[in-house]
């Protein structure tokens, strides 16, 4: 199984390296990575401060570890924080956060490059959120006794560490100086496999999404575009999502306003939204506060507001249930709007547990969201009562990043 695993992340390599030429994504993840040991050292030179290591494996990955960032910020001022990204979709948007001293892609996982990596960087502890269980990185923590903790962590009993063969990547879980879950059947999984150094945190995320919502960014042109009506806000749609959204759109927009934040906001993307939608429609790029109230259907063609937008919002979609699974709904949640997505959303406990409480409602085409929509929005008093029923859902789930913390300052002591 180690000869696959290594034989794999070659393969990887190889790929990223063929596709570089033709794939935007590919081509940044190549690029991030070019001299990349010598800019770290270059980066680290003349440090003498204790250094604290978070791995994130993207975007996502990130706003789960960013509440325990910045709690560790605050509570050991004269650490450096290095943060590491594995992918594009989260180095290329947080390259520039300044919660961390360092930030870099991950060197792709090989013995030579951990041990590098952890000869140059010298981490007293290492956080790794959610995912990205590397076995070369966690054999050279583990030998060079360097604690690391799993942050958010969710397991699901199809994966390959519940299975017969799956030895080899359990081990990988083994390595861990303690496993924080989000969810009691996580746990009980691990367990399952005989991993004690585990326990149930929660997900950093609820902790996250409160603090946005303390801190909602104002949005003018957003302000003067709702012109106090009542507002549906698609936030991380696909083409797929906008098929099931247009008819909902085209019933409503005289006296609804809509905001579309599309998932990938390239020039094609984009373009191709707006064709869909016709007249009515403008791109936030492309409209002005004193004209934004003109128009019915506002297209969001910038990267880093949708979680304030959401604060204007009255009801929400989410993308992302019509392909691979659905995106972060907690960002609506946390102001109690009734929330719409398509069918792929059972790998998300979050959804599901809205679902269950009724503020959330997953459908399969376009007449359904138009008829699940309807209900919600006909029916006296039920907005407010899933309103009412999702923040406190929220307050109620949040805790894990100070859970996290407490054991993070007996480990550092």
């Amino acid at each position: 199984m180690k000869l696959l695993y290594t034989l794999g992340l070659k393969a990887y390599k190889t790929a990223i390296t063929l596709a570089a030429p033709f794939n935007e994504k590919a081509r940044l993840m190549q690029q991030g990575r070019v001299r990349q040991f010598e800019r770290l050292q270059e980066a680290l030179a003349g440090n003498q401060a204790p250094l604290v290591w978070f791995h994130c494996a993207s975007l996502g990955e990130f706003e789960q570890g960013r509440p325990v960032m910045e709690a560790f910020r605050e509570a050991f001022p004269k650490y450096k924080i290095l943060l590491t990204f594995f992918s594009p979709s989260g180095y290329e948007v947080r390259k520039n956060y300044t919660g961390a001293d360092y930030i870099f892609y991950l060197p792709l996982d090989s013995a030579a490059n951990a041990r590098r990596f952890l000869s140059i960087t010298k981490p007293k502890l290492a956080v790794f959120v959610k995912y990205e269980f590397w076995h070369y990185y966690m054999q050279e923590l583990e030998y060079r006794q360097i604690p690391v903790l799993s942050v958010s962590a969710i397991f699901r009993a199809e994966q390959v560490y519940f299975k017969g063969y799956g030895d080899f990547y359990r081990n990988i879980l083994r390595r861990f100086t303690h496993i924080y879950t989000q969810n009691k059947p996580s746990l009980e999984l691990l367990q399952g496999i005989h991993i004690s150094k585990a326990s149930i945190a929660g997900d950093t995320r609820f902790d996250r999404v409160l603090q946005t919502a303390a801190s909602v960014k104002t949005i003018p042109l957003v302000e003067a575009f709702a012109a106090g009506k009542l507002v549906f806000m698609i936030g991380s749609s696909w083409p797929a999502d906008l098929d099931a959204l247009l008819p909902l759109i085209q019933k409503y927009q005289q006296s609804i306003k809509f905001i579309i934040a599309p998932h990938e906001v390239n020039e094609a993307s984009i373009n191709a939204v707006m064709q869909s939608l016709g007249k009515g429609a403008v791109r936030f790029s492309n409209t002005t506060e004193a004209d934004a109230a003109k128009y019915n259907v506002l297209v969001i063609d910038n990267i880093g507001m949708l979680s304030s937008l959401y604060s204007y919002g009255t009801y929400a979609y989410i993308g992302g249930a019509f392909g691979k699974g659905l995106h972060n709904t907690l960002e609506a949640a946390v102001f109690g709007l009734p929330l719409f997505f398509g069918p792929t959303y059972d790998k998300f406990q979050e959804a599901k547990d809205l679902v269950a409480l009724g503020c959330a409602f997953p459908v399969n085409n376009a007449e359904e969201l138009l008829q699940a929509f309807e209900q919600v929005h006909a029916t006296p008093g039920l907005r407010q009562s899933i309103t009412n029923k999702e923040k406190e859902y929220v307050q109620e789930q949040a805790g894990a990043t100070a859970k996290i913390m407490a054991d993070v300052k007996q480990l550092l002591k």
